[in-house]
Order: structure tokens, then sequence, then C-alpha cells
């Protein structure tokens, strides 16, 4: 028995505003009319084009109405590697918010060689603007970012350059506040658990713990290095333990911290009884009562509502003045301190 042929077989795979203009029997300029509000068309003829598009399955190619009038919508988002919880909830909230401007954002991940190729094939479209995590990427990712001639906004990495706006958080006050702390309680033998060597934002919060242990007359007794999660948290901070007597560790961010935590009590530290431990960023795991950790909140929502306001301005205004704002950080105290 031979079945009967599908209809849908001999259309082109992807539907053109030119198949719906012929399926209906009307020009082409009449299909673009029916999809722009306002334009002239007669009520029938625009509800039969309308009946067509829905069965064929077409919709108008929102990027190049876009085009037509300046903007294309489409924000790249540049986030290094997102290897800490803070920096995939600052993807997750920024994405949001850019949805609801109706700006599409078109994400990149990854670094050195696989993240310039991706930008470059990623300055083929006609981007609106760049948002980069630049507090977690190294320094010539930016310095090449900000070359490309488009508005760019830089989230945790200042950048002296043309028409590029900055966000940034005071890493170096927010932990110059959690050494002071640590400090008023006492505590004299710290170590400070950074984050990659080219970070940006592991280089500031080092300086703040720094500045407050000079102003002191303290060294710092230890340091090493993580990259940002919690596996290399642990080993850094089992690294640490085995090697100096501290009594207080500052580690760059909330991951490696909630790391250190698992070290300590694996080794049968008491905190803080034997030794305080301050994170950064204020992750929502930090409030566990597991882990009850105290921290500096880098406020996410004020540093993406001012990426935000900053992409507005630019896009109205591309001419305008660079902005650089700075976000006030805010210490939180749990209960490892």
């Amino acid at each position: 028995m031979t079945r009967p042929k599908d209809p849908s077989a001999d259309r082109p795979r992807r539907i053109t505003a030119q198949t719906v203009a012929d399926l209906a029997g009307v020009s082409r300029s009449a299909v673009s009319r029916a999809f722009t509000p306002g334009a002239y068309l007669g009520d029938e003829k625009r509800q039969k084009i309308l009946r067509v598009a829905a069965e064929a399955g077409y919709q108008p190619n929102a990027l190049a109405a876009g085009l037509k009038g300046g903007q294309s919508n489409l924000v790249a988002v540049f986030v290094g590697n997102t290897r800490s919880p803070y920096d995939m909830d600052f993807l997750s909230r920024l994405a949001g918010a850019l949805n609801g401007l109706k700006k599409w954002p078109i994400v990149i991940d990854g670094s050195g060689d696989s993240a310039a190729t991706a930008m470059d094939e990623l300055l083929r479209y006609p981007l609106d603007a760049l948002i980069l995590r630049g507090g977690s990427m190294s320094a010539e990712i930016v310095t090449q970012c900000a070359r490309f001639g488009i508005p760019m906004i830089s989230s945790g990495r200042p950048v002296a350059s043309r028409g590029v706006d900055n966000v940034l958080c005071r890493n170096a006050e927010g932990t110059r506040m959690a050494t002071d702390l640590l400090l008023s309680k006492g505590r004299e033998r710290f170590g400070y658990i950074g984050g990659p060597k080219d970070f940006y934002s592991s280089h500031e919060r080092q300086a703040g713990v720094m500045q407050a242990l000079t102003a002191c007359g303290l060294p710092l007794a230890a340091m090493t290095d993580s990259d940002f999660t919690v596996e290399s948290g642990y080993t850094a901070a089992r690294h640490l333990f085995e090697n100096h007597k501290l009594d207080a560790v500052i580690c760059a961010n909330d991951a490696s911290a909630i790391g250190a935590l698992a070290a300590a009590r694996e080794m049968a530290l008491d905190v803080p009884g034997d030794v305080s431990i301050i994170g950064f960023d204020d992750i929502a795991m930090a409030k566990w009562p597991t882990f009850n950790l105290t921290t500096v909140r880098n406020p996410l929502g004020i540093s993406v509502d001012e990426i935000l306001g900053l992409l507005q301005r630019r896009l109205a205004d591309p001419s305008k003045p660079d902005e650089t704002i700075h976000i006030d950080p805010i210490l939180v105290e749990r209960g490892t301190h």
C-alpha cells in the first residue's frame, strides 16, 4: 500500500517570507506589511497571511528587523571560566535581566585559544554590546576585547579605553574589613587563599588583607592559590594547615572558604575556636547551617542593575563619557569568625 505523500515534504526546511507569499498568493511586500504594526494592508489579507504563516511555521527575521532600527538586540556576555558559584549566579541574573530588556545574550565561556576563536566568530554578528566578567579572566583577554570597537562593560576589572564602562566591587575594602574583624578578635597568624594568579579580583582581595595586617605591624604568615572551587580550597587549606600554625584564614571567594572549612573539620580544627575562616561573595550556600560562613558580600543584584543602567545609557548615547561605578562590599558576620 502506498502511503499518501506528506505535503510538508516539498517545503523548504527554512520557511521564508517568500514561502509565505507563495502559499498565500500575495507579494513579498504584503507579507512584510502583515507583520509590521501600523503598516497599510487590508484586514482580510492580513488575517489570511498571518494564518498561512502560522500553519507554515514562519516567524519574521527579528535580527534583520532590529538592524533596520539600528540595533540587533544581541549582547555578548564573556564569562571566562565559570569556576565559582558566584559567577554562575551572576550569569543567570544578568541573562534574565537582559531578557527583560528584550536583549538576547550570547554567552562565551572558556579561556585561551578556544575563547579567542569564539570571540573572532562572535564578531561576525552585529552586536549591540559586550559584557565581560573582567575580574575573573586574564588581562590579556580583557585588553583584546577592548579593541573590538563596540560598546563594552567590564565587570570586576577596570579597563581604561574609550567606549568602555566599568562596574567594580571595592574588593580590597571588603577583605580589609574582614581582616580588621579578625584582628579585633585577637587573631595574629593569618593565611590567605587566593584565586587564579591572573584574576584581578584575587589580587585586589589579597591587597586588602595586606593593608590591614601592615597597619597592625603583622606579616601575612602564609599564602597559597586556588582556582575558586570548593575542591581547590580544600586542597589549599590542607596545605596551609599542615605547614603553618594559623588562627585565621581569609579566602578570596566563598567556594574556597567552604573547601577550607571541610579541611579544617577533617583535621579536627575547631572553627572558629582554633581558626577563623572568612570568604568573599556571599553565595547562597554561605548561609546554609552546615557552613554558616562569615563572608564579605559582593552585592550581585546591585552589580547587575548597574551594568544594565550603563548598557542602556551607552546604547542611547554611544558617544557619552565613559563611566566607572564602584560597588561597596558588606561584611556579613555568621559563625566562622
